[in-house]
């Protein structure tokens, strides 16, 4: 069966439409936040459940902006920001609090497939990765300026490289004879680390650590999730997808436990406070016929807890 939408675009083919729309549990006159618009499929579709409702739809991407414009409606307000001011910028509308709240994390197939963005290791073009064109720090700035023990860190804690110590070491050995300012440069000077017969799956995980780092993707993303209890109703669905495994983790602490790390809080009588009661027991997954079509699909998992509601 195939797992298309009228609303599938070039610019973005949403990933897990049906069990996000369901996850979120729309009502016709309901308050609904996508903190992740990209090219709108999600919230393409949560517009056409709604009546007297709104969705307010968060992206700091010009690109993303650009898109938003057809869908204006009255029931429609694009965000032009970075979903870590959440809470502020909904405030700001009187539109608080909300009925349900999609966060579909990573990046866009547009952003993937536009190689002057530089996201992607298939084409070549210039080492930015910005999520905000206009912010200060691209991955060339990353990859020119950082010390060896820094780099180090990014990529052994956001890519998950093995030889991360090595890959650090030869970057900064490469950077000193000219700058990496391509995509094509940094392939060349990590091909000495990069392993025969893998070179897809490593190139993609240092490509995620500069991506994260760049967009300081781990804060933003801890910090939103802090404020969705402040912005959800009592009742209120927080649904996630998450693409790697940092994010998955965080996001499973945060509804199991109301924290990232450590054990669930407990007062002096024994009580809990974790804000979220967990509906997905095991995160849901794409389907095998929704992979066929969109491999983007493949690493998705999708979380939903609902606020405020005890067993």
């Amino acid at each position: 069966m195939s797992t298309s939408y009228p609303n599938d675009t070039a610019y973005h083919r949403p990933v897990m439409l049906r069990e996000c729309l369901e996850a979120l549990d729309l009502r016709p006159d309901g308050r609904y936040v996508d903190v992740t618009f990209g090219g709108g499929g999600h919230s393409a579709r949560i517009l056409e459940h709604l009546t007297t409702g709104h969705l307010y739809s968060f992206d700091q991407d010009a690109d993303a902006e650009a898109e938003a414009a057809r869908l204006a409606r009255p029931q429609f307000t694009f965000i032009r920001a970075n979903f870590r001011d959440l809470h502020a910028e909904l405030a700001r509308r009187g539109a608080l609090p909300v009925d349900g709240l999609l966060a579909d994390l990573g990046v866009s197939s547009h952003q993937f497939d536009t190689p002057e963005r530089g996201f992607s290791t298939r084409f070549d073009g210039p080492l930015d990765m910005r999520m905000n064109p206009e912010a200060a720090q691209s991955a060339a700035d990353i990859v020119q300026d950082y010390s060896e023990a820094e780099l180090h860190r990014i990529f052994g804690m956001y890519g998950e490289v093995t030889n991360a110590r090595t890959l650090a070491a030869t970057v900064v050995a490469a950077r000193r004879g000219r700058a990496i300012t391509t995509i094509a440069e940094l392939k060349k000077a990590i091909a000495p680390c990069t392993p025969r017969g893998k070179e897809n799956k490593y190139l993609a995980q240092v490509f995620q650590a500069l991506r994260i780092e760049v967009n300081e993707e781990m804060e933003a993303l801890q910090e939103m999730l802090l404020q969705t209890a402040q912005v959800l109703r009592p009742g209120g669905r927080l649904v996630v997808m998450s693409y790697h495994s940092l994010e998955d983790r965080l996001v499973k602490n945060y509804l199991a436990k109301g924290k990232f790390f450590g054990e669930v809080e407990k007062d002096l009588f024994g009580n809990t406070h974790q804000p979220f009661t967990v509906l997905t027991r095991k995160p849901i997954e794409a389907t095998a016929a929704e992979i066929a079509e969109n491999s983007r699909a493949r690493s998705a998992k999708l979380r939903i807890g609902e606020l405020g509601i005890r067993n």
